[in-house]
């Protein structure tokens, strides 16, 4: 039975808000097919199973949010990110690492991840601290890496607890697994369970603050220029990762919590976008023709 036309814009859409490619592979989505090994994880591992997951829509929301209370972090996305003139470029940019990260082989894997470093290497400048004091950033310094790599994967894992199903070998080896991607990006001894993860962010509180600049790329990620198509399921997916985000940090950056079922409607959406894209991913089904290759499935 053939899609209706607006369900296969509305597909297109997505997949190309994701990936850049309306048919949701791309070249480097391809390339997932070629190469010589399994990768750093494989069909059976937790991170195969928390980045395959629908509610990683919802998790790049919740991670930007949370990396815009680190004032360095949030300097080096105000001094020179490009989210403003090209937000969906920058979005299938940061899709790309976590997916070639996570299903190519791992030459592509370590060459994906320089790639990212090679973009961050001119990413440098100074912040205001709380006590008034300017302070030097740079996008390789140890603390904004540590920073990144442990909002994205409380952001990955935290989204999956809320509306994914059953993790291989539960939170901790998630977290575990994924502390490989940090070491490839430069963190030292990144965290690897659940509570050394939680323990982590907590330790950045005396850091974190709001400021102009947050409250600034706050109301720009409520409401970037998606268009009608996209932007009012957009909302819903935002009013998700804010009811999604522990207490502490959605007070440090000014949001409520919605006074509606945030949770629920949001498990509806992407229950239905699901349905919509395919229960398999494009990257994971070229990632399968590479291990079938292989006699690794």
């Amino acid at each position: 039975m053939q899609r209706p036309a607006f369900l296969t814009r509305a597909r297109g859409r997505i997949l190309t808000l994701f990936s850049g490619d309306p048919a949701g592979a791309p070249a480097w989505v391809q390339a997932l097919e070629t190469g010589d090994d399994a990768g750093y994880f494989g069909p059976d591992s937790a991170v195969w199973e928390v980045h395959s997951g629908i509610p990683t829509v919802v998790a790049g929301v919740r991670a930007l949010l949370m990396q815009t209370l680190h004032p360095g972090a949030m300097a080096g996305v105000h001094d020179h990110s490009r989210y403003r003139d090209d937000p969906l470029g920058r979005l299938s940019g940061t899709v790309r690492w976590v997916l070639t990260t996570t299903f190519a082989d791992t030459e592509q894997a370590r060459a994906g991840c320089a790639w990212v470093s090679r973009l961050h290497d001119g990413v440098s400048g100074t912040y205001t601290v709380s006590t008034g004091e300017e302070r030097s950033y740079a996008a390789g310094d140890a603390e904004l890496l540590t920073w990144v790599h442990c909002v994205f994967a409380d952001a990955f894992l935290g989204c999956h607890e809320t509306w994914g199903g059953p993790i291989p070998g539960g939170s901790d080896r998630y977290v575990a697994e994924w502390a490989r991607a940090g070491e490839l990006m430069g963190v030292e001894n990144p965290p690897r369970s659940r509570a050394e993860l939680d323990a982590a962010i907590a330790a950045y509180l005396p850091v974190l603050r709001r400021d102009d600049r947050v409250d600034d790329a706050v109301r720009w990620l409520r409401n970037p220029p998606l268009g009608r198509g996209i932007g009012p399921a957009y909302r819903v997916l935002f009013a998700g990762a804010v009811a999604s985000l522990p207490d502490r940090y959605r007070r440090l950056l000014g949001l409520r919590r919605p006074w509606w079922p945030a949770l629920t409607a949001t498990r509806v959406l992407l229950i239905g976008m699901r349905a919509l894209l395919g229960r398999e991913s494009s990257s994971r089904a070229y990632t399968r023709r590479r291990l079938d290759r292989l006699g690794l499935a």
